[in-house]
């Protein structure tokens, strides 16, 4: 664990300036809003170690794989998010020296994400060419209008000399990501002009082998300042406009830098994307200021009123639930359809910026609860639209049906490891999942008896083709696979995955008769078909061992030596960061919620008896190195009435980048895992759940918290949830009258 914020309900803020925790400092301080966004790295120079990234949402770049083999139905490529074009650039002179922290000596700093209005503030007090001058940096990614990146700089002479000022502000396109495979650039510049107070650059990513689309990105930033323009520049790969100002002792001086930035994903042709680019920068010019700002931060306040999560008398938890939410919109707010939530969100390279099963499994019933049904279910569009590079991946592997990827930015599998490109299949279930989430929380089923009946039939079709069946047991197994436990691979009857796969066939054998017409001449499916996944679901086999009253994560599983994460010595924590990769397999310990996973997706299916029988079993064997890991333990741990290890599991979810748990945080943050706070808290603590329509609350208080609050949308309603010492108060603030279950009481909210 480490800890370099200070602790703050509704600010991630710092007065230390710490080079050996830059990395660590620019990826808590991210900002996005759904369709770009940015680690927190200094917009001037800045010679230390650094990570600068902007990433653009959907522009990618196919980076070719690099393998030292190679296998039919490997994916030819790596998909990755690629660092676009550096528009938020600026250069700082004082009386001829140039500012880099880096290596001046400074004093008053103070760098501040303030997470309610969403802007990160910077300032600091330095002395260069005996002046004193004070340097304010602000800036944010507008809510309210997508393109739109602002930044606000003020100058303020402190010192008893003048200070003269030579400012630059520089679009470039020099940039690199730091996990190219072959340390190529990405991107080729078709137009670089200026003004004296404003640069233009339109970059295209670079052709590619593999067929994939080349991205256009058009930046325009624009200038407004009492300095005096001088001669800009230009390169074939930036352009800079310089300004020069002089300042007295106590006088100030304001900058603004406004950046439009416009892809070929809205506009295919380079003529349209500049005429949008000219067209709102001639809109926003009429405005201030203030009123971008106002604009920006009333869709924030909107947000919050509804899903802000209030802590009375833990002031840890509370910066971390609203940390988690913050960077989870920031990343996804549902606007676009064809964006999704990489694990890294905007906040690195990691990853490769693409979509998980994260979504569906973590990130889906946090939006159900948070958002307007519109954004889960753009979610469940994103996959529909993608169905046919699902199906091109199942043929891949000679399988019928749809197979959808683990990593991909456009339905493609292409993830370069083949433990989880061939293996990790239980995200075809996962993916299957969400749409019966979506179905049992919103009691909406226009999707799951159109769209949804196609995805569900061709999962389900790429199951039956996957399993065999098992003459010496009589039953349908399914071999070579590897499930969310990534510490595994390669394993047989992997019982999260059979489970899965076992409930997708049913469930979709149960939705197809009320299936829309046309969509059931198209999918064609016949008696034979369905008398088949009917055979398959009634002979499928699921480990189990009744001895020990638990499910077997996969075959062998339980001849391993099987001792306690507790009776490994602490130095040798994280496995991954410590032991080889042969040594961790062979080991027991598993990286995130396996067995358990299926547990909390179908958690009224199980006795009592048997969540705990397998909680006792699994837990004490998990070293929650998965970002994802300890929100499911948390609920899991809740249902069982085990208080204090939810308590902890959440503190652990909770601030898993704050406080940088896994010591993985500097190349960005966990931003799926951003889920785990609102899950623990409202499906753990306040044991909601959904039973034939109906809600239904169980909450407990956690010790040392006065008092917990959260606000809930459930079918056309507004709930407000308040826990505390005294018990529990349902309040419905918007919809119609409502019936709930609170402990086993009928509640009726008017």
């Amino acid at each position: 664990m480490k800890r370099i914020f200070d602790v703050s309900p509704w600010h991630v803020t710092t007065t230390t300036l710490n080079p050996d925790d830059k990395r660590l400092q620019e990826s808590m301080t991210s900002l996005g809003n759904g369709n770009l966004g940015m680690r927190g790295f200094f917009e001037e120079d800045y010679s230390g170690d650094s990570l600068p990234g902007i990433y653009i949402g959907g522009v990618w770049f196919p980076d070719k794989t690099r393998v030292g083999w190679w296998k039919n139905g490997y994916p030819k490529y790596f998909g990755k998010v690629i660092n676009a074009v550096n528009f938020i650039k600026v250069h700082i002179k004082i009386n001829g020296e140039t500012v880099d922290l880096a290596k001046d000596k400074v004093s008053d700093f103070h760098l501040d994400l303030d997470m309610q209005q969403a802007v990160l503030e910077r300032s600091f007090t330095v002395e260069k060419g005996g002046a004193k001058v004070n340097i304010a940096f602000e800036r944010y990614i507008s809510a309210a209008t997508k393109e739109l990146v602002v930044q606000g700089m003020i100058f303020k002479n402190v010192g008893t000399t003048d200070a003269k000022i030579e400012f630059s502000s520089a679009v470039d396109a020099d940039v690199k990501n730091e996990d190219a495979n072959y340390d190529e650039k990405f991107w080729d510049v078709l137009k670089v002009d200026h003004t004296d107070t404003s640069a233009e650059i339109i970059a295209e990513t670079k052709p590619n082998d593999f067929g994939t689309p080349q991205f256009t990105v058009g930046a325009l930033s624009t200038v407004v300042t009492d300095f005096q323009p001088t001669t800009a520049e230009q390169t074939i790969t930036a352009a800079t406009n310089n300004f020069v100002g002089s300042l007295a002792a106590g006088q100030q001086a304001v900058i603004q830098k406004r950046t439009l930035v416009v892809t070929s994903r809205d506009f295919s042709k380079q003529a349209d994307l500049e005429a949008r680019l000219a067209e709102l920068e001639k809109e926003l010019a009429t405005k201030t200021y203030s009123d971008l700002f106002n604009e920006h931060k009333a869709v924030w306040a909107k947000r919050w009123d509804i899903s802000d999560v209030k802590i009375v008398g833990d002031e840890d938890a509370q910066q971390g639930i609203r940390f988690n939410l913050f960077q989870l919109f920031s990343t996804y707010y549902g606007e676009d359809s064809r964006l999704n939530i990489g694990p890294k969100g905007f906040t690195g390279e990691k990853y490769g910026g693409a979509t998980y099963w994260d979504t569906e499994a973590f990130a889906f019933p946090v939006y159900l609860g948070v958002t307007d049904p519109g954004v889960a279910k753009q979610l469940l569009k994103y996959r529909y639209q993608q169905l046919d590079g699902a199906f091109h991946n199942a043929r891949e592997q000679g399988l019928k049906g749809a197979l959808y990827p683990m990593v991909t930015f456009d339905g493609i599998e292409s993830h370069n490891e083949w433990e989880i490109t061939f293996e990790e299949i239980h995200r075809n279930g996962d993916i299957a999942y969400a749409i019966y989430n979506y179905t049992n929380y919103t009691g909406d089923k226009s999707y799951v008896q159109n769209e949804g009946a196609e995805v569900l039939t061709q999962i389900s079709r790429f199951w039956a083709d996957r399993v065999h069946f098992s003459k010496r047991n009589g039953k349908y197994m399914m071999h070579g696979v590897t499930g969310p436990d990534e510490y595994e691979n390669n394993v047989d009857n992997n019982w999260y995955t059979n489970l899965l796969a076992k409930w997708t066939l049913q469930y979709t054998l149960e939705i197809l008769p009320d299936a829309n017409a046309d969509v059931l001449k198209k999918l064609n499916v016949t008696d034979e078909e369905k008398a088949k996944w009917q055979d398959i679901v009634d002979r499928f086999y699921l480990p189990e061992d009744k001895e020990l009253g638990i499910f077997v994560q996969h075959d062998g599983f339980l001849d391993k030596d099987i001792e306690p994460v507790s009776s490994l010595p602490k130095e040798e924590l994280p496995l991954n960061q410590h032991w080889s990769w042969d040594k961790i397999l062979r080991s027991p310990y598993i990286k995130q919620a396996d067995v358990l996973q299926g547990i909390w997706d179908f958690i009224d299916d199980f006795t009592p008896e048997q969540k705990k029988a397998n909680f006792d079993f699994y837990e004490p064997l998990t070293v929650h190195e998965s970002s994802l890991s300890a929100s499911i333990h948390a609920i899991l741990a809740a249902d069982l009435h085990y208080e204090d290890k939810a308590v902890e599991l959440n503190e652990r979810t909770s601030r898993l980048d704050l406080d940088n748990y896994n010591n993985d945080t500097d190349d960005g943050l966990h931003i799926t895992a951003m889920t785990g706070g609102w899950l623990a808290i409202v499906h753990g603590f306040a044991g909601m759940r959904v039973r034939d329509g109906e809600l239904h609350y169980a909450p407990f208080l956690p010790k040392k918290w006065t008092s917990y609050e959260f606000r809930q949308l459930f079918r056309g309603r507004l709930i407000e949830i308040t826990v505390d010492q005294t018990g529990t108060k349902l309040n419905l603030l918007e919809g119609d009258p409502i019936t709930v279950d609170l402990d086993g009481t009928k509640v009726e909210l008017k």
